[in-house]
C-alpha cells in the first residue's frame, strides 16, 4: 500500500522503474523473499504471468525478449528458485537475448551465514550472465535498474541477475526515478561500408549468412532488399530461420545441424562470406569445420554488435562493430556492380533449398513427422509462430517447415530441452491473436510440461504437437553410434499425452496415422483450449536419413563403438 508522503518501499521503487523502462509483461514463480515487489505489482498495469516452475518462467521471458529485442523480465525466489531459473538464464546467454532476472535474497543482516536458501548470486551466476549484482540500498534502485537495462541490451545482448534482499524491498525512502532507457544502436562507419562495397564488387561467389540477435522486422526487410539488388544468396544460422522469408527468391536455406549438402558446399566454396549478427559457433559452423580457425580460408566480413566477438574465433578480412538493425539500414547505400559476376547464384541456391525441403523423406511407422511439418507450412497462417525445444524431432521442423516472417520460428540455439512450451507461453502472451504452435519431443515436453496448467489458467490456446517415440532420441542416436546395442538410460515410459492435456483442462488427441493429423489439428483449433496432439512415432524413425537399426548395424559392421 503506497503512502501519501512521497516515500516508497524498495519494492514500489523497483516496479516503478520497470514501468518507466517500458515493461508490460513479467513472468514469475512467487516467493516470500520478494513479497514487497509482488505487492507493488498489485497496483501496476504490468501483466504478471505466474508459472509452475522457475525454468518455465525464465524461458518464457527469454522467448519474449528474443522477439521484441527488449529485456524479458522474470521474478524468482532465492536458493532453489534461482537455481531452477538458471536453465533460462543460460539460454539467454548463449542465444544473446536480453533478460533481467530478479531474485529474492535473505535480509541484509543475515548475509554470509548461509541463511535459509542463501546464495552468493555474483558467484553463482557470474559466468552465465553479463552482470550479476545485489542491491544493498533502496536509494540505488533507479540507478541499478537503469544500468541493468542498458547492460542487457547493448553490445551483444544477454542476461542480468539482480538479487533483492527482503528487508531492502520493505524499506521506505524518497528517491527520484530514472529516465527511460533506449538500446544503443552501433552504426557502421562510412569507411566500413565503402570497403564492403569494394569487396562485393571484386567477389565471384559471395554469400550472406544471417543469425544472432538484435534483429527487427525493419532489419530483415532491409536485408531482403539488399539481397534482391545484389542477387545474393542468403542463409540463416541454427534456429534463426525467422530472419528471412523462406519463400524469398534469395533464400538459400538453414545453415544449422544437418544442412543441405549443396548449401554446405556453397558456403565452403564462397570467396566472400558476409556474416551478419552471428558468432558462427559450434552448431552453425558444423562443429567448427566450415571455416578455418583463426584464418577462415575465405574473405570473411563479420558484422556483430559485440566488439569482443570480432576476432574472438575467426580473423575477419573486415570486422564491423554494428548491430544488425543499424548495419542493415546502412546497406541501403550500397550499389551493386554493373555486371554481377555471380548472376543466377541466388536463384540456383533457392532452387536447391526448395528441392531439399519439398517432399518428406519416407519414414518407418504410421506417422511421418516430415509430412506433418509440410501440412503445417501449407496450412498455418503466414504470421503463425512455431516454437520448439531440443531433440532429434527438431530436424524435421528445420528441414520441412518454412518460416515466413520475423519471429515465426523460435527455438533455443543453446539446445535446451523443455524450451518450446514456455517459449510458446511467452509468445502467445505477447501475441494473443496469432496462432502459436509448439513442436516438442516426449522427453523434451515433460521437462516443462507442468506449465500446461499455466496455459489453461490464462486461457492461452497454444497447440502442442508431441513427437512420442518413447526415448531420448538424440542421446539414443549417439549411443547407437558409439555403443551399439548397449541401451541404457535412453528409454522412456510415457503417460497418455492426450489424457494429460485433458486432465489439466485442455484438449487432447492422439494421432497414429499421418492422414489423421489434419482433422486432429482442426479439432484442437476448434476447441479454443490449450491443446496437445500426440503423434505416435516409430522408434525406428530416429533421424531423417537413417533408422535406429541402420545406425546400429553400420556401427557394428564398421567395428565402431567403444570397447
Amino acid at each position: 500500500m503506497r503512502s501519501n508522503d512521497g516515500a516508497r518501499t524498495g519494492g514500489e521503487i523497483l516496479i516503478d522503474q520497470l514501468r518507466i523502462h517500458g515493461v508490460r509483461h513479467a513472468f514469475c514463480v512467487p516467493g516470500e523473499s520478494y513479497l514487497a515487489a509482488l505487492d507493488a505489482l498489485h497496483d501496476s498495469d504490468i501483466k504478471l504471468t505466474v508459472c509452475r516452475h522457475e525454468s518455465g518462467a525464465a524461458m518464457a521471458a527469454e522467448a519474449m525478449a528474443k522477439v521484441t529485442g527488449r529485456p524479458g523480465i522474470c521474478f524468482v525466489t532465492r536458493g532453489p528458485g534461482a537455481t531452477n531459473a538458471s536453465a533460462g538464464i543460460h539460454i539467454a546467454m548463449q542465444d544473446s537475448s536480453p533478460m533481467i532476472v530478479f531474485v529474492g535474497q535473505v535480509g541484509r543482516e543475515m548475509r554470509e551465514r548461509e541463511a535459509f536458501q542463501e546464495l552468493d548470486f555474483r558467484a553463482v551466476f557470474g559466468s552465465m550472465t553479463k552482470w550479476a549484482t545485489e542491491i544493498d540500498d533502496p536509494a540505488r534502485i533507479p540507478e541499478i535498474i537503469s544500468r541493468a537495462f542498458h547492460t542487457a541490451c547493448n553490445g551483444r545482448p544477454g542476461p542480468v541477475v539482480i538479487a533483492l534482499p527482503e528487508d531492502m524491498l520493505r524499506e521506505r525512502i524518497v528517491v527520484p526515478d530514472a529516465t527511460a532507457f533506449e538500446p544503443v544502436e552501433t552504426w557502421p562507419g562510412l569507411t566500413d561500408m565503402s570497403r564492403l562495397q569494394k569487396m562485393l564488387w571484386a567477389a565471384k561467389k559471395p554469400i550472406v549468412i544471417a543469425g544472432g540477435s538484435r534483429w527487427s522486422e525493419a532489419a530483415c526487410a532491409a536485408l531482403a532488399r539488399f539481397a534482391e539488388r545484389f542477387q545474393l544468396p542468403v542463409a540463416t544460422t541454427f534456429r534463426r530461420g525467422h530472419l528471412f522469408d523462406a519463400l524469398h527468391p534469395c533464400y538459400a536455406g538453414d545453415f544449422g545441424i544437418g544442412p543441405n549438402p549443396k548449401l554446405l558446399a556453397r558456403v565452403k566454396g564462397a570467396d566472400l562470406v558476409l556474416l551478419i549478427g552471428d558468432r558462427m559457433s559450434e552448431m552453425a559452423s558444423q562443429s567448427y569445420t566450415a571455416f578455418g580457425i583463426p584464418e577462415p580460408g575465405t574473405k570473411l566480413v563479420h558484422v556483430h554488435p559485440g566488439a569482443d566477438e570480432l576476432g574472438r574465433v575467426y580473423h575477419p578480412a573486415l570486422a564491423i562493430n554494428a548491430s544488425p538493425t543499424a548495419f542493415c539500414a546502412s546497406l541501403e547505400g550500397l550499389q551493386p556492380p554493373n555486371e554481377i559476376a555471380w548472376r543466377g547464384e541466388s536463384d540456383a541456391a533457392h532452387a536447391d533449398f526448395i528441392a531439399w525441403t519439398e517432399k518428406a523423406t519416407p519414414q518407418p511407422g504410421g506417422v511421418n513427422l516430415g509430412e506433418v511439418m509440410i501440412w503445417l507450412r501449407d496450412n498455418l497462417p503466414k504470421d503463425a509462430i512455431v516454437t520448439l525445444g531440443a531433440g532429434n524431432f527438431a530436424g524435421w521442423v528445420h528441414r520441412f517447415y518454412r518460416s515466413r516472417q520475423f519471429g515465426g520460428l523460435i527455438g533455443s540455439t543453446s539446445g535446451s530441452m523443455g524450451y518450446g512450451f514456455p517459449a510458446a507461453l511467452g509468445l502467445k502472451t505477447l501475441h494473443p491473436d496469432r496462432t502459436v504452435v509448439c513442436v516438442a519431443g516426449d522427453g523434451d515436453f515433460l521437462m516443462t510440461g507442468q506449465d500446461f496448467s499455466t496455459a489453461v489458467q490464462y486461457g492461452l490456446p497454444i497447440i502442442v504437437i508431441i513427437s512420442d517415440n518413447g526415448m531420448y532420441g538424440t542421446i539414443r542416436m549417439h549411443q547407437e553410434r558409439d555403443y551399439p546395442g548397449r541401451v541404457v538410460a535412453t528409454e522412456l515410459k510415457n503417460p497418455d499425452f492426450a489424457g494429460y492435456g485433458q486432465v489439466f483442462g485442455g484438449f487432447g488427441v492422439s494421432v497414429e496415422k499421418t492422414a489423421d493429423f489434419p482433422a486432429a489439428f482442426a479439432a484442437a483449433k476448434a476447441s479454443g483450449k490449450p491443446s496437445i496432439i500426440r503423434l505416435k512415432i516409430d522408434p525406428e524413425a530416429l533421424t531423417l536419413s537413417a533408422t535406429l537399426s541402420a545406425i546400429r548395424e553400420k556401427s557394428l559392421a564398421g567395428g565402431g563403438g567403444h570397447k
